[in-house]
């Protein structure tokens, strides 16, 4: 069993409520556009990161454009720029298509979204599930500044929760 913390679209701004909210988490992850990178190191000195790059974070950052790993029997692929279920980009479509993982999560769009996919697995869709956190950050469209706390226990998914620290 692991309880995962997860956020994106930082965008340089690290909301000091995060460590209350993530304190039973034993891992984060960040889906892209940290911004500046001292967010992960603050982050890093509590919590192992996992950490994608996104569209506004400098390339010399230490940090892929993709995650691809397993963890408590699932299959996750965790990547920035990934659209949204049915609409995903293209750039990772065919993949998502050809090798569906179990949890695809990215950011970008700034939305919250937890839902799963009726199209990519078709007769095992319980299984797959996408997941954006929409946005923890200050800039951008977004209203709500939100994130995602979950568990992972062995092929289940518990006691997800939607974050919501305030207005941005």
């Amino acid at each position: 069993m692991i309880r995962i913390g997860l956020l994106s679209d930082t965008h340089s701004y690290l909301d000091e409520s995060l460590l209350t909210h993530f304190d039973t988490c034993d891992e984060l992850w960040h889906a892209g556009d940290v911004g500046a990178p001292d967010v992960v190191e603050r982050l890093r000195v509590r919590w192992p990161m996992r950490v994608v790059c996104g569209n506004i974070d400098a390339k010399t950052y230490d940090w892929p454009p993709h995650l691809r790993f397993e963890l408590e029997g699932f299959d996750i692929w965790m990547t920035h720029i990934g659209g949204t279920p049915p609409k995903y980009n293209p750039a990772v479509r065919s993949t998502l298509q050809k090798n569906p993982p179990d949890i695809f999560v990215c950011g970008h769009s700034h939305i919250l979204k937890v839902a799963r996919d009726p199209v990519l697995r078709g007769h095992t869709t319980e299984r797959i599930l996408f997941m954006n956190p929409g946005a923890a950050g200050r800039t951008g469209f977004h209203q709500m500044r939100t994130c995602l706390r979950f568990t992972l226990d062995a092929g289940q998914i518990r006691n997800m929760q939607v974050i919501e620290l305030g207005k941005k």
